[in-house]
């Protein structure tokens, strides 16, 4: 199989689960065909995030005529230092905010990874403003996290965090997954649990509550192992989860109703 080529289905789950965050815009292709080979292994709803805003107009307009789909919208971190006017372009992200298919803002928070210093100020300023979106619209706050795991928890203590907050593609280790568990935020873990190389989210896995738990691609990145590099998608999800279970020592069908009961909560009943 070449680098670039799709990894074959994985075998169907027994009991449906949610990709709850993926980017069928940057996968590419027909939507409704990448909707339909993910519910024919058992991934049956997803949750579309926008990162600026014409990704957040698309994924909204996807949700508006696939049930199976809820959007969320944002200025993705990285967008926020580089845009024309940020509070223009968060005046139309609000306006998006109120459209009912819209279930969530982000992805939102901050990235010292590709950001340098003398975006950290715009990043604040827009993760700020997200938080605060959330809490209006009463959506769920879709965060992403990296490398800034204290300002992330600085910004949503001092700000006063939404009810209902996701730590997108987990990146910390147990003892950040304990710490999210008191605040009763849920921490949805991507591919990378089952990469070589990520010990700290296999023990953070480990110790979080199930009800916290949910199972994303981030597609088309972090294919799971071991297609890693290789094309992302929702229909590949199957692959994640039953290597959460391993880690865990759960049941896959257990931890798949879970999961879909925590989206439910979080994001509301698909359709």
């Amino acid at each position: 199989m070449s680098r670039g080529e799709a990894p074959p289905d994985p075998p169907p789950l027994r009991t449906p689960v949610l990709d709850s965050h993926t980017h069928l815009d940057i996968v590419g292709g027909d939507p409704a065909a990448a909707l339909a080979r993910a519910a024919a292994v058992g991934v049956t709803r997803v949750i579309q995030v926008g990162c600026d805003v014409p990704s957040s107009v698309w994924a909204a307009d996807l949700a508006a005529v696939h049930p199976s789909v809820s959007a969320t919208v944002a200025l993705h971190p990285n967008e926020a230092p580089d845009v024309s006017d940020l509070d223009a372009s968060l005046r139309e992200i609000e306006a998006l905010a109120a459209r009912p298919e819209v279930r969530g803002i982000g992805e939102t928070g901050l990235d010292y990874f590709r950001t340098g210093p003398d975006g950290v100020k715009a990043q604040e300023y827009s993760f700020r403003a997200h938080i605060q979106l959330a809490k209006q619209y009463d959506k769920a706050l879709v965060i992403h996290d990296r490398d800034a795991h204290s300002d992330i928890f600085r910004v949503l203590e001092s700000e006063g965090a939404p009810d209902r907050v996701v730590f997108h593609c987990y990146s910390g280790d147990a003892e950040m997954a304990r710490r999210c568990a008191s605040l009763g935020y849920v921490m949805s873990f991507a591919g990378t649990v089952t990469f070589k190389n990520a010990q700290n989210l296999r023990d953070a896995v480990a110790v979080a509550p199930r009800e916290l738990l949910l199972v994303e691609t981030d597609a088309p990145y972090l294919t799971p192992m071991p297609y890693r590099g290789r094309p992302n998608a929702p229909y590949l999800i199957p692959l994640t989860l039953r290597a959460i279970a391993e880690y865990r020592g759960e049941d896959v069908d257990e931890l798949a109703a879970t999961m879909m009961a925590t989206g439910d909560r979080i994001f509301g009943p698909a359709g």
